[in-house]
């Protein structure tokens, strides 16, 4: 338990110490506060679980404490219990934490029979995680073979992968097989040509070791207690943490963040963590929606009622007490809450949409007159949620921001046309709601989608709702809106399509996959709207659409959600977000859209961002999961662009579509980076005890067998500082983060993703590529370094494949076993990217000392594990009277090369 959690305690603090725009976490005098750890609810009920979390978070903030060197420690923690789970009187409703911001998620694991614990990161070295993925099995101390005892052991946090230091780890280097309750242990063969070790051999850690560093790397071993540090920090392992983190040992980068620069280390320990355990109940909402006389115009109050009527019709959950305040200057209870049991509840609620609008703004109004209608009800605020619309500009909405804080009530902020106020959105973020924008053009159907996107964060999602389609349109040159969507065998459940039109209602033909039309839609006139819900769980595939406008310049929007068709079979999902709420010209904005099926990545699919300003200009991007520019690691399900396409001052809105199928999507069975070592036995006593071999699989990743779409909101961003167009060119290339290194003979072939001349957009004026034979020296100094001559390197389009060989020169081959390389990239403004990765190749294989059988005493690199992680890389260190490493591509036909 002791190493369980100290990996839990250094893990969340390499977490923390940069924060996540969706973790509540903040640190107060040393202690870290408002730490979630959810358990998903998918985890079948075991009170266990969460009495292993408390012990385990206890201990890791005593190891987090001395491993800061008493800088930091656990304040306090809370556990999110599932609402399926039974009730208990210790147990209390939450207020504002949620699912959302869960720093620590408790669920099955991403494939099966996998138990690594892994954080799940969309970022760069010392950028925000998103959170910790731990499975019940492993928290339950039933994987404490494979990982340590019960323990999760760090690397991945900080964020990569292993930072190695350790050279005085001891054990065996064997090759372990097992077949039928029978196991065999032999000693390693080396390989005549090369001098490596075998394919099968396996590094055995003694179980009694005293290295104490580095936390990062051999994390299963008790006596590892302290991170790497400049002095003892490898800088040239091929590890992730080095290639992603500028090769600072771990400590650097700790030393450099906020927290730590804003902390000094404590005279006395701290006290143990206070828990809170909070179990998910049934949702309280209310719609607070604007009747002010500025709702009139723009055809703005219908859109806002279609919106709310497809809420209340389809996104609300059953059970879910709802009810709704109108406001202007003053505001009033419309409908006092009640529990949506059937459509009869959700009927009632629609016939108090609003049917006109008048006079002022007061946004303090309607949400204080939301916290009176909880209080009828005999509700405290905490863990409620306000659904705020409004459009208008009030100046005293910020005289209550403090109010809503302290409520502990959620506010969700619609803000619609440009003029809605800033001060509410701040409101949102602290409460940790969700904001989202929507221009006046109402073919965006940004209203429905805003309101589509408030599905509860805390349901499972085999219960929410999902959108497979939102698309609008003007018909001005036509008067037909034609299209598909995709039923896939994931969903089906529940599934709904609306159509809304702005003058006259349209004709609407639908057929499903087998070619019947559907025709019973139901008709609101008054609404302009018409609906649909599908009994059962609807066919698989493709449906056809197609929408008669019957009058020229309509608008026409259709939407189609569903649900997942199995409670057991989590449907695929797509969520989007920015890496900031609030930014300023010209930092660049960063889209970032996750595919998932349950918690396992989908790759290969076509994932678009719409990113529209207040004023309804709109900027289309499609995102890649391609490793290079914005995006951090390659097929990993995270598809990422950077945005610097600003248009206006004030509020962004974000819109992403995913569609994938046979050729195109596939499901990843490769591991996260960010994952825990899997160690294959100890030596106890001089002999080897193999754990339980590792779950393999048989491919990289497998097929998606069927066409899927998803669309979702991503909520909004507020700029500010933007000048007027043109806006002057203040964005260099982004930086190469992928350049790989080859040696073929006695040329060197490099390959990496080109650069755009403004980040990942356009073309750069020019590579300028360097060598030397000191990687520190290369990236310290490298204006300094020996230039290659790239004349004849001709840039392509960004995100395109680039390639280049040349003859390397002026090397002194006595003294130079391995060649460093880097680039940088240079815009038509002159404007650089900064330093790439840093490739390396071995220009000629050092000949291996023999290899002793007998167990080395120390020093033993612990190759298998790092190439778990670092991939195709093969790296072997023996350790004799001197270390002798040699670098070859694994499976490679030609040379030896490697990359950082």
């Amino acid at each position: 338990m002791m190493a369980f959690s100290r990996g839990v305690g250094i893990l969340l603090l390499l977490y923390l110490l940069q924060g996540s725009d969706t973790s509540l976490v903040r640190l107060h005098e040393n202690g870290y506060e408002d730490i979630i750890i959810a358990i998903d609810p998918a985890v079948p009920e075991d009170a266990t679980i969460i009495e292993r979390i408390k012990e385990m978070v206890t201990k890791a903030s005593t190891h987090l404490f001395e491993a800061t060197e008493k800088r930091f420690f656990f304040k306090n923690v809370s556990i999110l219990i599932p609402e399926s789970w039974k009730d208990s009187p210790q147990y209390r409703r939450p207020r504002q934490e949620s699912y959302k911001h869960a720093d620590i998620k408790v669920a099955p694991p991403a494939l099966e029979g996998r138990h690594e614990p892994y954080t799940r990161q969309f970022t760069q070295c010392k950028e925000k995680a998103e959170y910790i993925h731990f499975t019940p099995d492993f928290v339950l101390g039933k994987k404490q073979d494979e990982y340590g005892d019960s323990e999760l052991r760090v690397h991945q946090l900080v964020d990569f992968s292993f930072d190695q230091c350790s050279t005085g780890i001891t054990g065996m280097n064997r090759v372990h097989t097992c077949q039928g309750g029978s196991c065999i242990t032999r000693r390693c063969r080396n390989n005549s040509t090369t001098k490596l070790y075998e394919k099968d051999c396996q590094f055995f850690p003694d179980k009694v070791q005293s290295e104490k560093a580095s936390i990062m790397f051999m994390q299963s071993i008790d006596s590892v207690t302290q991170f790497c540090k400049k002095e003892n920090h490898n800088q040239e392992a091929p590890t992730l943490h080095n290639k992603m983190c500028n090769y600072r040992s771990t400590w650097e980068v700790i030393s450099n963040s906020e927290d730590f620069n804003n902390s000094t280390p404590m005279e006395m320990p701290p006290s143990p963590p206070f828990f809170s355990l909070l179990r998910i109940r049934e949702r309280i909402v209310c719609l607070v929606l604007d009747v002010s006389g500025s709702m009139a115009s723009s055809d703005r109050l219908s859109r806002m009622n279609q919106a709310a009527k497809y809420f209340l019709k389809q996104i609300i959950e059953n059970r879910s007490f709802v009810g709704m305040v109108h406001f202007h200057s003053q505001a009033t209870i419309k409908s006092e809450l009640i529990q949506i049991i059937s459509d009869i509840e959700r009927d009632k609620l629609l016939q108090t949409l609003p049917t006109s609008a008048n006079g002022g703004t007061s946004i303090c109004s309607g949400i204080k007159t939301a916290f009176q209608a909880f209080n009828n009800k005999g509700y405290q605020t905490d863990g409620t949620e306000i659904v705020l619309l409004s459009d208008g500009e009030d100046s005293t909405a910020k005289l209550c921001i403090d109010e809503v804080k302290d409520s502990g009530a959620v506010v969700h902020f619609i803000a619609l046309g440009p003029s809605a106020d800033l001060a509410v959105t701040n409101m949102s973020i602290l409460t940790g709601g969700t904001h989202v924008g929507s221009s006046d053009e109402a073919e965006n159907n940004g209203l429905i989608d805003a309101f589509g996107a408030l599905a509860s964060e805390n349901a499972d999602v085999t219960q929410k709702s999902l959108q497979l389609e939102s698309k609008g349109a003007i018909l001005n040159n036509s008067l037909w809106l034609n299209d598909t969507v995709v039923i896939d065998s994931t969903v089906g459940k529940d599934t709904f399509f609306l159509v809304t039109w702005s003058n006259q209602a349209p004709a609407i033909y639908l057929w499903d996959p087998k070619g019947t039309q559907i025709t019973n839609f139901t008709m609101d006139m008054d609404s302009k709207m018409a609906y649909l819900s599908i009994p059962g769980t609807a066919q698989v595939g493709v449906w056809t659409y197609n929408l008669e406008a019957k009058v020229t310049s309509e608008i026409l929007t259709i939407t189609v959600t569903s649900r997942a068709a199995s409670s057991s079979v989590p449907p695929i999902t797509v969520n989007a977000k920015v890496n900031t709420d609030t930014n300023i010209f010209p930092s660049p904005t960063i889209v970032y859209a996750e595919v998932l099926q349950g918690y396992t990545p989908i790759i290969g699919a076509r994932v678009t961002a719409t990113i529209e300003s207040n004023t309804g200009k709109k900027k289309e991007l499609v995102l890649l999961d391609n490793g290079a520019g914005a995006d951090a690691f390659k097929d990993d399900g995270v598809y990422s662009r950077y945005f610097t396409a600003y248009s206006d001052n004030g509020r962004y809105s974000l819109k992403v579509r995913a569609d994938g199928g046979t050729n195109s999507a596939r499901r990843s069975l490769r591991h996260p980076s960010s994952r825990a070592a899997y160690i294959p036995g100890w030596v106890v006593d001089g002999e080897i005890q193999g754990n339980p071999p590792r779950p393999e699989t048989t491919e990289a990743t497998q097929p998606v067998l069927e066409n899927f779409s998803r669309t979702a909101s991503g909520g909004a961003f507020v700029m500010s500082n933007v000048p007027n167009s043109p806006l002057p060119d203040m964005y260099p290339p982004n930086r190469i983060t992928d350049l790989q290194a080859t040696l073929d003979g006695e040329e060197i072939s490099l390959t990496w993703t080109a650069p755009g001349d403004d980040y990942d957009v356009g073309k750069v004026q020019q590579y300028i590529i360097r060598t030397n034979e000191n990687i520190i020296d290369l990236r310290d100094n490298f204006n300094n370094s020996l230039r290659v001559d790239t004349t004849s390197l001709i840039p392509n389009e960004a995100n395109s494949k680039e390639t280049f060989v040349f003859k390397p020169e002026n090397i002194p081959e006595e003294n130079a076993t391995y060649l460093f390389i880097a680039i940088e990239s240079v815009d038509k403004s002159k404007l650089s990217s900064g330093l790439s990765n840093i490739a390396q190749v071995a220009l000629f294989t050092p000949q291996a000392e023999p290899i002793p059988d007998e167990r080395p005493r120390s020093g033993v690199s612990i190759s298998t594990i790092v190439l778990s992680v670092v991939g195709s890389v093969v790296l072997v260190c023996i350790i004799v009277s001197t270390t002798i490493c040699i670098l070859k591509k694994k499976r490679s036909s030609s040379g030896a090369g490697t990359t950082f």
